[in-house]
């Protein structure tokens, strides 16, 4: 009995072990593997959109894990190795990555990745009157998507020429799904009574631009931004005026000070998400930055009847 009893517990114990094991390895971050191309994305949106285009023949590792804001985010040594390491590494540019500069500036002469701004080609948003610095969110725009996937495809292709036909039916396919997503919200937002939203973040200039609605916004372009008191008297003032029914808030920061101002305001609030960064549950639930993008187009329409 005590001989099948100690059986017993070195099999539970064995199982514990094992379960630890499991759950150590679902933490860590990916690295590079052998037989694929490689490539790290420097957030959410550009490591969905290389998914789509590269397929089984790439390997495709996202900087930012999931659930943390990526503005403020910056690499770890593990990072930097692996894009050192990557055959690409694609970031959005227009001083989205503060940190994108020194790391570019420390590569060696010897060093064989290739570097892709995946906002090249895009019209951008000027944030100051002297034109020098742009507003970064392009993506929100479903046609700046297509653009920075084209430039991820493109990279793909030189990086990997012997599968150039797969990444060109891959984008052409993700292409046409990104025009349907553009036609859905051109589509429902023309018949909208409302143009004008009220948001936690800056976020959103571009969709704006693209579909006729004017943010305004209680943060500037960084979502961690402190408004003064002249900002909170400013959207208040708006919200008011235009009689909106709801203030957005995002999910990867805190929705504190959205719901103190939607609550002084007398109005509720709803999620806007400027895809910066997918939670640990919207992954694990499949979803992706057209499914998001459509969920997005849902509460705006909500909001501007």
């Amino acid at each position: 009995m005590l001989r099948r009893h100690a059986k017993h517990l070195a099999y539970i114990g064995l199982m514990i072990v094992i379960a630890l094991c499991i759950s150590g390895c679902r933490k860590t971050k990916a690295g590079l593997v052998e037989g694929k191309v490689n490539v790290v994305t420097s957030f959410y949106p550009l490591y969905d959109f290389t998914k789509k285009i590269g397929g089984d023949y790439v390997n495709v590792i996202n900087l930012v894990p999931a659930g943390v804001e990526p503005h403020d985010w910056s690499p770890k040594s593990r990072d930097i190795k692996n894009m050192t390491g990557a055959q690409v590494f694609v970031y959005q540019g227009a001083g989205f990555e503060g940190w994108v500069k020194d790391f570019l500036g420390s590569l060696s002469k010897q060093s064989t990745v290739d570097v892709v701004e995946a906002s090249k080609g895009v019209n951008f948003i000027y944030t100051d009157e002297k034109k020098e610095e742009f507003d970064p969110h392009a993506w929100l725009s479903p046609l700046n998507a297509r653009q920075m996937a084209n430039n991820i495809k493109t990279a793909l292709v030189k990086a990997d020429p012997a599968h150039k036909d797969v990444y060109e039916q891959n984008y052409q396919n993700y292409a046409s799904q990104l025009t349907e997503l553009d036609g859905r919200y051109t589509t429902a937002l023309a018949q909208t009574s409302k143009k004008e939203i009220a948001v936690s973040h800056h976020a959103f200039a571009y969709l704006c631009k693209d579909y006729g609605l004017t943010q305004m916004s209680i943060m500037g372009l960084s979502p961690d931004a402190e408004p003064t008191s002249q900002d909170l008297k400013k959207i208040n003032a708006f919200i008011k005026d235009h009689q909106l029914k709801y203030i957005f808030f995002e999910e990867l920061v805190s929705d504190k000070l959205a719901k103190t101002l939607a609550k002084d305001a007398n109005v509720n609030t709803l999620v806007l998400n400027p895809l910066e960064g997918l939670t640990e549950a919207q992954l694990e639930a499949g979803e992706d930055y057209i499914s998001i993008m459509d969920k997005n187009l849902k509460n705006l329409v909500m909001s501007l009847q």
